[in-house]
Formats: C-alpha cells, structure tokens, sequence
C-alpha cells in the first residue's frame, strides 16, 4: 500500500467490483488508474476464418471476437518475453475453435479450446438457414497501452461529497429532486450512502428554490476509487497488479 494512501475503507469488495474510499492524491489516484492497461490480460489476436456465411465481413466477426474476455492461465508469458521469441507456443497464446451452423445466433460460448470464455452469451453474428462460420482463433496476453481489447476493467474516482444538512423543515422537496435516491426524511434530512453521491447539488438547488438554504455539498479530499472487472480477473487483483506496474515503473524512472 502506497503510503500516501491513508484510512482506506473498504465499501464494496466481490470479484466484479471494487470501491474504496482513502486519503490519497489526485495524481496518486490517477497514476493507479492509468496503471491498469499496463496489467495484463488474454485476448484473440487473430482469426483464420475457413468459412463465413453470416452478412458480417471477416473483419468485423474477428474485431467481435477480440472483446470477449477470457480468462488468462496463471502461467502465461507476454509474447515478446516467452522462449520461443515469440513465433507463439503454448506458453504464450491459446487456440480456440468456432464451428457453428445456422439458423441461429453464433455466441461467444460457442468458442472451444484451452482458453476459458468468460461470459457465453455475447453474441457474435447472425447465422440464416444452412449458412456457416468456421474458424479458428489464438489468443494471447497483451496489455491496454497496446490495444483495448487488453484492458482487463475500468478503474475511475471522485472526490468524496461533504454534505452539511442545518435547518431543515423536512418538507421532503429534496428527497423528489436527488436523482440517485440517496436523501430520506425523518425530523430533516439525511444522506443514506454519501460515497454514491456524484455532487450534482439538485438537491441544494432545489432547497433554495423553496428560499432556503439548508443543504451544502462540497468535495472532500478523501477519494472514491471504483475498479471494475470485464471478467479475465478479480477486481482486487486488478488493482494490485496496477499498483505493483506502477511501482515497477517509478524505478525505471529512478535508474534513468
């Protein structure tokens, strides 16, 4: 853990999703988010295409194929990096075969090989009666500065919202105006999760349609921070391997 990284609360942790809040830096929080295309993931990386029926070019069914996530073996090696100087081996890339026949729609699922297909339900093409698809397609590890079919999630932060609530009549206005729903009213009102709060102020606005003045939101220095898994790999691991890029690339910097 970075050490400008302080009271980190864990709000939301499971394999799709992770949301922290922390004292930490813009650019600190910035630098980890830009660090995540540097983890990598498994992806297809070319298609050799025998037959194709469907009314979609073999361009566009290869482009479809390149973003369905799949799951990377733990012992992989980047292409450039793996023995074979990277001609490909099973080392560095996966082999997974399409055979499919219409009428129908082609799924992801449909893929078979080593490679695990994380979701099986991500349509590829369209197939009409007796028209086929038939191909065969390797996969290997690549990272998001290379091509974004390598990005194994989205990670994003805002500041944190300071809400001050004085003087409330409850009349409950705010409560119909809060778009994301996060205001109840009992003797005034109360924010349920403030972390979810975006800082549109419609409920301050609102407040002061009706002459008064008795919600203020302003950003905290503490952060949210939201890492979001396409699937290949956990959210938390997604967030350590960006943080140990990081890492590995301040001492780069420091030999130069």
């Amino acid at each position: 853990m970075p050490k400008e990284m302080n009271n980190m609360r864990i709000i939301q942790k499971d394999s799709g999703k992770l949301i922290f809040s922390a004292n930490m830096k813009e650019s600190l929080a910035n630098a980890i988010r830009r660090s995540v295309l540097e983890v990598p993931v498994l992806a297809i990386d070319e298609v050799e295409i025998y037959k194709n029926d469907s009314a979609l070019y073999d361009e566009t069914v290869a482009h479809r194929l390149g973003l369905v996530p799949i799951k990377m073996e733990s012992d992989m090696n980047l292409k450039k990096d793996c023995t074979c100087d990277g001609k490909g081996c099973g080392k560095c890339s996966v082999q997974l075969k399409l055979v499919a026949k219409g009428p129908g729609m082609v799924y992801s699922g449909e893929l078979k090989g080593k490679g695990e297909v994380v979701y099986d339900n991500i349509p590829i093409t369209l197939l009409r009666e007796d028209q086929e698809l038939e191909l065969v397609a390797t996969a290997v590890l690549g990272m998001g500065t290379e091509h974004a079919k390598f990005s194994p999630g989205l990670a994003y932060y805002r500041n944190l919202a300071e809400i001050e609530i004085k003087n409330c009549d409850a009349c409950k206005e705010c409560v119909k105006a809060c778009p994301l729903g996060l205001i109840s009213v009992d003797k005034k009102a109360e924010i349920k999760e403030a972390w979810k709060c975006d800082l549109c102020e419609v409920c301050v606005e609102t407040c002061k349609k009706k002459g008064k003045d008795a919600i203020k939101i302003k950003p905290s220095e503490e952060l949210v921070f939201f890492v979001e898994s396409f699937g290949q790999m956990d959210a938390k691991d997604i967030f350590i391997e960006a943080v140990k890029a990081l890492k590995s690339n301040l001492k780069e910097a420091e030999k130069a």
